[in-house]
């Protein structure tokens, strides 16, 4: 009974110290100011140094009892976990303001005194001197985040933007929020401090210049080649003996084309030339247009004639040709009164 008790408390123990790592890893450094004059202000309006500790889990962290240092001798694996701790300032508990919460920041005064406050630390932070800062785990002994800060003007920081640490200018120092890039920012400022040493700038460069080198050369041949086959088909067509050829190639095909129209147009004209086909029909239109056709008016004239009927001589002679005194077998025919 007594050994299943210890085997219970001892797995108590290693899974509440494997919890307390796992929270303790997802803490880090997140800005840092060393050289604090127009900045935020503690308690007691003074401006001291500030380290910023953010919490990048989404569950809630007690901090108080890690360890934060500026002193690169911790770094000395020979040490014991106790001389290492003499080397470091302790984050006091008492404070509500160390249970980070999920995504939250948490501000620390550096060169300052413990008595002021329980977020005040005994640490010494140069001013605008570069200094290593390290966070470690409440034993002592385990690294948990530490940062390289250069050297930096009055009022900038040292912050971790989008997981790259970048200086920060003064009106885009954030202590208790989290860290962005100002939209007033210029691209080319953005660059810079994506590339401080400018290789990929270097490479940027090289890049277009060789492929506009590039570019150029297939231009410059293609043009030469097509320049080069102009010239060639220009002497082929200038030659003399093929000039004679090329009328009499041109004039035959003239010649064809009109004799083949001439030869549809008579087949499906049967034989009437088009020409004269369309003038007919282009006259009658216009006379249907005109109304020009025959026109009957109704009226018959009769032209005027002389016969000589009514000469009394011709009539008189007339009759005595016809009665003679010999024929006097003839009949007598009555005289007539002629009527007026």
């Amino acid at each position: 009974m007594n050994q299943l008790k210890t085997l219970l408390a001892g797995f108590l123990l290693t899974t509440s110290a494997s919890m307390f790592g796992q929270g303790a890893k997802n803490i880090v450094i997140n800005e840092v100011m060393t050289n604090n004059t127009s900045s935020i202000q503690d308690e007691f309006g003074q401006r001291e140094a500030w380290i910023e500790l953010e919490n990048t889990s989404f569950t809630t962290y007690n901090v108080r009892g890690m360890f934060i240092t500026t002193d690169r001798r911790v770094l000395d694996k020979s040490l014991s976990a106790p001389d290492r701790i003499k080397l470091m300032t302790m984050i006091p508990s008492g404070e509500d303001r160390t249970q980070i919460g999920a995504r939250r920041h948490l501000v620390l005064f550096a060169n300052s005194r413990p008595a002021d406050g329980k977020l005040h630390l005994s640490l010494a932070v140069p001013i605008s001197e570069p200094v290593w800062i390290a966070l470690y785990n409440g034993n002592g002994v385990e690294l948990i985040d530490s940062v390289s800060v250069p050297a930096l003007a009055a009022d900038q920081s040292f912050a971790r933007v989008k997981g790259r640490w970048r200086v920060m200018a003064a009106e885009n120092v954030t202590p208790g929020i989290e860290n962005t890039i100002e939209a007033s920012a210029s691209k080319i400022d953005q660059f810079k401090e994506r590339d401080p040493h400018g290789f990929a700038m270097a490479l940027m460069a090289m890049g277009i210049v060789f492929t506009c080198l590039a570019l150029l050369w297939i231009f410059f041949t293609l043009f030469g080649l097509i320049m080069r086959h102009l010239d060639t088909a220009k002497k082929v067509a200038n030659t003399q003996p093929m000039k004679p050829i090329t009328k009499t190639v041109e004039k035959t095909a003239e010649v064809a084309h009109k004799t083949g129209n001439i030869l549809k147009e008579g087949h499906d004209k049967k034989g009437i030339d088009l020409e004269v086909y369309m003038a007919v029909i282009g006259m009658a239109l216009k006379q249907y247009e005109d109304d020009v056709h025959d026109v009957e008016s109704g009226v018959i004239t009769i032209k005027s004639k002389d016969t000589d009927w009514d000469d009394e001589y011709s009539q008189m002679t007339h009759w005595h040709d016809a009665i003679r005194p010999t024929d006097h077998n003839a009949p007598r025919i009555p005289t007539t009164p002629e009527l007026h």
